[in-house]
């Protein structure tokens, strides 16, 4: 967050809130990577955008997310740039969320996007 503050226009931020799960079809070694914390596929559960002064801490993105009542693991986190000093608005946010969750439902890479834990411990997604 203190990243998107330093940048020179103001900054719309964009969550993917994820949810890992077990595939059906797994077999015996995935089940087991998936019960020690690897592994699994990933749910996009619910998607949100916020302006830097609409949203406080990490912490407090957490405690909000939580009242929703969805369970999830990982938010995947990008951004928009404003222009001319103006944050983009929430409807510009539409189109690169659907993006996001598309790329998640879809199985594509999502290494351009910052993802964190609940406690807001990077998460780095490897093969």
């Amino acid at each position: 967050m203190s990243a998107a503050k330093n940048q020179a226009e103001p900054q719309r931020l964009l969550f993917v809130f994820l949810k890992a799960s077990l595939p059906k079809d797994h077999k015996d070694e995935e089940a087991i990577r998936f019960h020690s914390g690897q592994g699994g596929e990933l749910e996009p559960v619910m998607c949100v955008d916020k302006t830097l002064d609409e949203l406080g801490s990490f912490a407090d993105l957490v405690v909000e997310s939580e009242s929703m009542e969805k369970n999830w693991q990982i938010v995947l986190v990008a951004s928009l740039s404003g222009r001319n000093g103006i944050a983009p608005k929430s409807d510009e946010a539409t189109g690169p969320l659907k993006k996001m969750v598309q790329a998640v439902e879809q199985g594509g890479n999502l290494s351009s996007f910052l993802a964190f834990d609940k406690k807001g411990d990077p998460i780095q997604f490897g093969d």
